[in-house]
């Protein structure tokens, strides 16, 4: 498997979706923060310092989109989304991974997340593992759970009351899980 693999989006934009760069960190920080401060998707309750955003997104294997230098004269690739990929558990369980994904939310229902999550599933079964599962997908996060059916993923449980969003709602988080052999 060859990085990057592109794609037009609905709204005709080319992207690229390739290993995230190291001059991309900050970028994919400030958008995972900005993820974050909407409070609706991650359980993060404020946002990261460079040093837990590398603990918690560069531990394993990090990706990104990015508009594409295909067909324009911009040289400028901006970072339109990304999502990690590591082992959901330790040792003996390892072969089951985890990702967590993010869109820049102006861009969001352009087939950002539905390109990453394809692509997540070619990368992670060339990677070796054998299932994904996503351990807190809010229940009120519509479009990620659509998403996560379409490709196969089954709801295997759910976290009563897992998630205390700022308005005061209180609602539940979906695990899914996908094998992939």
């Amino acid at each position: 498997m060859e990085l990057p693999f592109s794609k037009v989006l609905k709204n005709g934009l080319v992207v690229e979706l390739d290993y995230m760069k190291s001059q991309e960190q900050e970028a994919v920080r400030s958008l995972l923060n900005v993820v974050i401060n909407e409070g609706k998707t991650y359980p993060q309750n404020k946002p990261l310092s460079q040093a837990a955003f590398a603990a918690y997104w560069l531990s394993q294997d990090a990706f990104v989109v990015r508009t594409s230098a295909q067909g324009t004269t911009n040289k400028s690739k901006d970072v339109l989304g990304a999502f990690y990929l590591k082992p959901n558990f330790p040792g003996i369980c390892s072969h089951i991974c985890n990702a967590g994904f993010i869109v820049q939310p102006g861009l969001r229902g352009q087939g950002i997340g539905r390109f990453m999550g394809e692509t997540m599933l070619v990368i992670a079964g060339n990677l070796g593992y054998e299932a994904v599962m996503f351990n807190l997908v809010f229940a009120t996060n519509i479009p990620s759970v659509k998403l996560w059916q379409s490709l196969g993923f089954d709801i295997i449980g759910n976290i009563p009351r897992a998630v205390k969003l700022a308005d005061g709602q209180v609602v539940e988080a979906l695990i899914f899980y996908r094998a992939l052999r």
